[in-house]
Formats: C-alpha cells, structure tokens, sequence
C-alpha cells in the first residue's frame, strides 16, 4: 500500500505515484554573460553552499564560469559524485536567497506543482536510492553515478495528494531542523565558552599564575615534575571487572560495550589486563586527546597500557588533573615526547615523568573542577540531546515517506 507507516491525525487513503517529469523542468540558461560570480557547490553534508566555503578555495575563476548553469534560489541540483553519506549522489535546493552559478557536470532544475520544501526532505530519505541505482552506472568514474537527465527525470514520486499534508509534513521537519540547529549552536557556544575558560583559568606560558581566579584565592602556582606527583600502577588477574577502552569523548574510559565497537580478543588473556580504578588515567596508544584518558570507573584494560594515578590523593583533585591532561595546551606539550607508532602516538611514563606542571592548593583546585565538571555534564547533555534529534529525524524520514 502506497502509505506510510506514521502520519498525521486527519489525513487518509493512498498516496499519488508518479514521475519527477510530472513536476521537473530542466534549466538550461548558462552564464554566457558572466552576469552572476558567485560559484556554487552541491555538498552531500551542506547542501548547497559557496564553492569557496566548501573547498576553502576557488576552484573556477571568473574565466571558465561562462558555461555554467545559473541557479536560481528554490532551484534543485543533483551531483552524480557518490560518497558514504550520499551513496547516489546528493539533491539540493537552493536555499541561499540568491542566484549563483553551477558546474554543468550538475543537473539543475526547477519544480513547480509539489510542495518544494516537502520534495527536500524526501530527498534526505533513501526512498528513491533504488531507482537510481537500477537506472545509472558507474562507468568509468567510480566516484560519479552515469544517469541520463531523461531517464532522471523518470524517477518515481510518492506523495501525498492533499497539499495540507504535503505541508505538515515539510512543517514538522522544519521544526525538528531548528532544534538541531539551535542544539548544535548552544554546544559551539559551550565548547567555546570552555575554551576560553582553560586560557584565563590557567596560567598560561611564561605565567605562574592564572588571570582568572575564584575568590579567596591569589599568589602564584606551585611548579613540580610529575613524577613527584603520579605514579604507576600494574594490578592484574581481575578478569571479572568489565574490559574498559578509552574514548574520544569527555568520559575517558568507558566500558567497552558502551562504545559502540565490536573488538574481538581472548577472553582468557582478561587475567593479563591492567585493572583501573575511578580517578586513575591511563596512557593509551590512540593519538586522539593527546593519548590520557581518565576514569571515572572501575575494570580492566589492555596491558599494553599505563595505568597511573596520584600519589597524594588527599591534596589532589583528579578531574583538576583530567581537565589539564585534556587541553590543547598540554597535548601541544606532549608533542616533544612522543613518537610514531601505529595509528597512534606511544607515550612514555618516563619522559611524561620529567614534565614540570604548575597547580594550585587543594582547595583551589576542586572549585576549578567543579566548574569545569559542570560545564563538561552541559556539554555532554547537549551533545546526547543533538544525538536523540538525529536518530528522531532519521527514524521520522524513514516511516514518513513511502
């Protein structure tokens, strides 16, 4: 049946069938003139941007635009170029609010007859994967699929017959669009506002002291070397605790069935695995996040691992330590003690050992981690929020289209 697995109260009975021809007119008007500079691109990510946005480039000049196709706002471009988030090539609109010009390599086009802003998001679906795929080819371009604009043209349309339906539809994405939106600019906002934070709370090179500082408390930083503060630790045959891998998130390490990777091993070499304990690190060989991870859990991890923590735990805050293992700044740092090898970065205990830190007293400390883990738990709920909006989305585009 031509309907679809969720919809709206008050609309019934089977969609329309038929072809994009029904709606579709080819644009054929080149800028001979060189009326219009603004050079155009199709992303599978962005949609439609500039092409000097996109590529961070010109890759056309004023001198070969003539014979590209003018793109007026609201007309639609298909880019043959496949890729993993465009499997046969992404379909645009224009969206910009002005006209710009387009490599003929693209098909643009213009509807008229269907609601535009319903047609966009049909076009996010895989729904019309299938017939282009049996439609075109490869050829001899891999990275671009071969389809006749004729045979485009044909794809087949499923839509609703009612344009109120069309438009709630189209409404109720939109909506969705502007949470996502609104979600991923409050996380730049926090993330900026943390960046900024770990340079004025920080002493920063040349500096004992940072700018920034909670009340009550002045004077300069202590300096010392970390292997007066941290040492090792090599406990193992604690193969019951849960295996931990490190993250490229805030958590650190995490158990490893909450990363989303599937990673085989024997189960019986569990014995050899380092066990970790909250408020330890560990040193792991990713070059993600400098290569420390904090814990904020207990289980075991890879003995090709460091396992280190604190020596005085009673006059040192681990999250103040997470917080600094985690920076740009001390990443940067470490770049004059690693060395290749593999995927990632080999990190010494013994040259880390050497490195002098700068910190304050206890007290001092635990404000700066408190404020800090407050911003982190911000940052995450954001990010899990965004995560619960996307797969909302793509659930949505998959039962709300046929």
């Amino acid at each position: 049946m031509k309907q679809p697995k969720i919809r709206f109260k008050g609309f019934e009975g089977e969609w329309n069938e038929t072809q994009l021809s029904q709606f579709f007119t080819k644009v054929l008007e080149k800028n001979h003139k060189i009326e219009y500079k603004s050079v155009l691109t199709n992303s599978a990510e962005y949609g439609i941007i500039e092409q000097n946005k996109f590529f961070d480039h010109d890759v056309a000049n004023s001198e070969n635009i003539g014979g590209y196709f003018i793109v007026k706002p609201d007309d639609f471009v298909y880019n043959p170029r496949v890729s993993t988030t465009a499997p046969v090539g992404p379909i645009s609109r224009n969206t910009l609010g002005y006209t710009g010009v387009m490599s003929p390599l693209y098909l643009v086009f213009n509807i008229d007859g269907i609601d535009k802003d319903f047609l966009c998001y049909y076009y996010k679906t895989s729904k019309w994967y299938n017939f282009m795929r049996i439609s075109g080819n490869c050829g001899a371009r891999f990275d671009r699929l071969a389809i006749s604009d004729d045979q485009f043209a044909k794809m087949p349309i499923i839509y609703p017959w009612n344009p109120y339906e069309q438009q709630a539809i189209s409404d109720y994405f939109k909506s969705l669009d502007s949470l996502i939106q609104t979600t991923t600019k409050k996380i730049a906002s926090l993330k900026q506002m943390k960046s900024a934070c770990l340079v004025s709370m920080f002493p920063q090179e040349g500096e004992t002291k940072p700018r920034v500082r909670f009340k009550g408390f002045e004077g300069e930083w202590k300096k010392d070397k970390a292997i007066n503060l941290f040492e090792t630790f090599n406990i193992r045959n604690r193969p019951e605790l849960p295996v931990l891998s490190a993250n490229q998130d805030i958590r650190g390490m995490a158990p490893r069935t909450e990363t989303g990777y599937n990673i085989s091993h024997n189960r019986a070499n569990e014995v050899t695995y380092k066990v970790v304990k909250p408020g330890q690190f560990v040193i792991h060989l990713r070059s993600f996040q400098g290569g420390f991870a904090h814990s904020s859990v207990e289980g075991i991890t890879s003995p090709a691992y460091t396992v280190f923590g604190l020596k005085d735990e009673r006059n040192h805050d681990d999250y103040f330590w997470k917080i600094i293992f985690m920076s740009k700044t001390f990443v940067k740092r470490l770049e004059t003690i690693t060395y290749g090898i593999r995927d990632g970065r080999s990190i010494s205990f013994g040259e880390f050992s050497e490195m002098p830190f700068l910190f304050p007293c206890y007290e001092e400390q635990q404000k700066i981690a408190s404020f800090f883990s407050t911003l982190d738990t911000q940052i995450s709920l954001q990010e899990q929020r965004l995560e619960k909006l996307k797969q909302i989305k793509s659930a949505c585009l998959d039962k709300m289209f046929v």
